[in-house]
Order: C-alpha cells, then sequence, then structure tokens
C-alpha cells in the first residue's frame, strides 16, 4: 500500500463526507501532479475507489430521509448514459491523447472552483424546503453535461452538480442538496467505473490504496459534518482546486499557488464584508423608518 496515495485517500474522503464534493477534483490532480500517475490511470483508478466510497456517504443521508428522489430520477435520466459514453471516449484517447486530458481536467477543476464559490455567495440564508419543485428538462440536460464529464474526467459528480442544483432550486435545503448529490452520484460513478474497467487502465493496487484512506475519511467526515463550520472548509477547498485546475493546464507550481491562496484570501474575506455592508443597510433603514414614524 502507498501511504501517499492513502493519505490522499483520507484527504479527499474527509472533503467529500463534510462538503459533498471535491472528491475526483482533487484525488485525480494530485494523483497526476504529485505522483506520477499517469492521467488515464488516475481517472480510471479515482472513478472505481468513488464507486465504493460514494455510497458510504448516500447512506447517511438515505437514513434521514435527507434526499429529494424526483431530481435524483430526473438526474440520473441524463447522467448514466452520458457517463457511458464519456468513459468510451476516455478509454479511446489512449496513451498519446493524455496532454489532452489532463487539460481537460484542468478546465473541469477550474469550473468545479468557480462554481463552488458561486454556491457560497449564492446561499445567503439558510433555506429550510424540501425542493419539491422540479424542472424536468433542465435538470436532465444538468445530468447528461454532468455525466459526460464525470465520465471522462472523473470530475464533477459532486463539485459542479450540486452547484448547478441550487441555481435550479434555490430553495432546497443544504442538507438535502448534499444528500441529493450523493445518491445520484452513485450510479453516475458506477456506470463510470464499470466503462473505465473495460476502457481505461485501472491500477488495482491504486484503488486499495485510495480506498485504505478514502473510507475512513468519507465516515469521520460524515459524522463531522454538522459540527465543522460550512465555509471555511469551502474556502479552504476552493483555493485548491483553483491551484491544482491552473498547474493541470501548465501554470508553473509558483503562481499556482499564489493563485490559490488569493482565492482563499477573497473568500475569507468578502462573505464577512457583504454581511457587515447588509447589516449597515438594515440598520440604517430600521433609523431611518424611526425618524419617519
Amino acid at each position: 500500500m502507498d501511504l501517499g496515495v492513502a493519505a490522499t485517500g483520507l484527504l479527499t474522503g474527509l472533503m467529500v463526507g463534510v462538503t459533498g464534493m471535491g472528491g475526483g477534483a482533487l484525488t485525480m490532480p494530485l494523483l497526476t501532479l504529485v505522483f506520477g500517475v499517469p492521467p488515464l490511470a488516475a481517472v480510471s483508478s479515482d472513478l472505481v475507489a468513488a464507486a465504493v466510497m460514494k455510497p458510504l456517504g448516500a447512506a447517511v443521508h438515505l437514513r434521514r430521509r435527507t434526499v429529494q428522489p424526483k431530481l435524483v430520477g430526473w438526474l440520473c435520466l441524463g447522467s448514466l448514459p452520458c457517463a457511458a459514453a464519456g468513459s468510451l471516449l476516455a478509454g479511446s484517447l489512449g496513451s498519446g491523447a493524455e496532454s489532452v486530458l489532463k487539460e481537460i481536467v484542468g478546465g473541469a477543476v477550474l469550473l468545479a472552483a468557480i462554481t463552488l464559490f458561486a454556491r457560497m455567495l449564492l446561499s445567503r440564508r439558510p433555506s429550510t424546503s424540501d425542493g419539491t419543485r422540479v424542472r424536468p428538462v433542465p435538470t436532465v440536460l444538468l445530468g447528461a453535461v454532468a455525466g459526460l464529464v464525470v465520465g471522462t474526467t472523473s470530475v464533477g459528480s459532486g463539485s459542479i452538480i450540486i452547484v448547478v442544483l441550487l441555481l435550479l432550486n434555490r430553495g432546497l435545503s443544504s442538507a438535502r442538496l448534499v444528500g441529493t448529490d450523493l445518491v445520484q452520484a452513485v450510479p453516475l460513478v458506477l456506470v463510470s467505473a464499470i466503462g473505465h474497467l473495460f476502457a481505461g487502465d485501472v491500477h488495482i493496487g491504486l484503488v486499495g490504496s485510495l480506498l485504505a484512506g478514502s473510507i475512513p475519511g468519507v465516515l469521520v467526515g460524515s459524522l463531522i459534518s454538522a459540527r465543522v463550520p460550512d465555509r471555511p472548509v469551502r474556502v479552504l477547498l476552493g483555493g485548491m482546486l483553483v491551484t491544482t485546475g491552473l498547474m493541470m493546464v501548465g501554470t508553473d507550481v509558483l503562481p499556482g499557488v499564489s493563485a490559490g491562496l488569493l482565492v482563499v484570501l477573497l473568500g475569507a474575506v468578502i462573505p464577512p464584508l457583504r454581511n457587515a455592508m447588509s447589516s449597515r443597510r438594515e440598520t440604517a433603514a430600521s433609523d431611518h423608518r424611526e425618524v419617519v414614524g
């Protein structure tokens, strides 16, 4: 067992357990950049490991009934066939096109970072809605795009879908958002993993090392998720995604790390400033009403 790869699995498992995202978007770039695993092997092995890890988090939310079944059904209708197609596409690229795959993954990781911060900025107030209003056509299209991305790159089953779900259904509570995403990700990742078992480059030893860390990581993350402040974790995750994404598309290490740190700084500063400005406006409006009254 590779302890470094197991540590990577532990980190990503914790992220998935706490935030519902960050699995493929972190694992695949780290395997490629830090451990020198070829991109296709990293994608294939990560998907097979995720097919074992994702159901653990999904089971917790099913027990808590924090899942919207209608959304899961419509998402899977679009995502499953496209995930199978994406897996075959990744396998047909061959070793000569691995640099292209690396750049595609880098772009997907950067998109995941953008959508992560979009969700953080959109979530101004907690919601208790059960999210019963479902928009079938946009949801199926989302599932189709996400399935193609996940099947090809192993990125997006959490990082992208969970954010677009918020855009489609702003009334969906955070618990149902994460639960719905994890449950729909189970068949999506499973289909992608089967495709990569046939057409990809799965390394069983690599899968075992990832699972040795990710299984306890996702269990611990799920148990402590209610006690860990959500915003700091997402800010740090966003910085890591920006750094790895930029490095995957060819940026040097120093600019990539600097950009990630800048994103963490902005993510830590902007929301408190926005809240302070909102409080100041509310106070001014209250004072104005008292004067008029």
